[in-house]
């Protein structure tokens, strides 16, 4: 009989067989080797942590001890190194692939929101390209028969917002695998570096200004 080890993946705690730890150890090695470099390099580890014990604990329910097999299903939804580009590490392959997909769940997106992101998150659930329509839709309901607002208002206190990448990948009905995990993060990433980018030029113009402004103001009065 194999040892086992008690381990905590993603926050959750789990007894997991020696030989399924190494694996899944050298597994995750790799995984942060990779992405050492990478935008947002400790949130994308956490994230693909969190969704490695997710799949585990949906994979093993009332087992007591995680196995092999179960790594490898786990690993075969989230996808090999090979499969984001890591090399000299090769995983077995469980029956189910990485393009594993779960259905779409409804999000509000506050990555393309005018409101509540409602609209958007509307958009993305049914396949509609550009959330202009779903607006639309409810200007119509809100001048016609008067339940547009309300309708919107409503869908904003129960909808929940899209906040990790789980949900924005759940949200476009994409598979949530180290990829895809990644990408998000790193969008996520980029974008608050541009509105950082964006603040600071704002700052800077305003700055010239006010020291034009006292420039012309100094000359007027000499």
């Amino acid at each position: 009989m194999n040892k086992t080890n008690n381990v905590n993946i993603g926050g959750f705690p789990f007894t997991i067989d020696d030989d399924a730890y190494a694996h899944l150890q050298k597994y995750l090695d790799k995984i942060e080797q990779h992405f050492r470099h990478s935008e947002g390099y400790e949130e994308i580890i956490d994230d693909i942590e969190n969704r490695m014990a997710e799949l585990l604990n949906e994979r093993i329910r009332n087992k007591r001890i995680v196995s092999m097999e179960d790594v490898e299903h786990a690993i075969g939804i989230l996808g090999t190194t090979a499969d984001f580009g890591a090399d000299d590490f090769s995983e077995g392959r469980s029956a189910f692939d990485s393009s594993y997909k779960t259905g779409k769940k409804l999000f509000r997106d506050p990555d393309d929101k005018i409101i509540g992101g409602v609209c958007s998150g509307l958009a993305a659930y049914f396949g509609i390209q550009d959330p202009i329509w779903v607006r639309i839709g409810f200007a119509i309901l809100a001048l016609g028969a008067g339940i547009g607002i309300p309708l919107y208002l409503l869908m904003w206190a129960l909808v929940p917002e899209a906040l990790t990448p789980k949900d924005f990948l759940s949200m476009r009905g994409e598979p949530i695998n180290v990829n895809n995990i990644a990408k998000i993060v790193e969008d996520q990433v980029e974008n608050i570096s541009d509105q950082l980018s964006e603040l600071g030029s704002d700052w800077k113009s305003k700055r010239r200004k006010k020291k034009s402004e006292k420039k012309k103001s100094w000359k007027d009065r000499h």
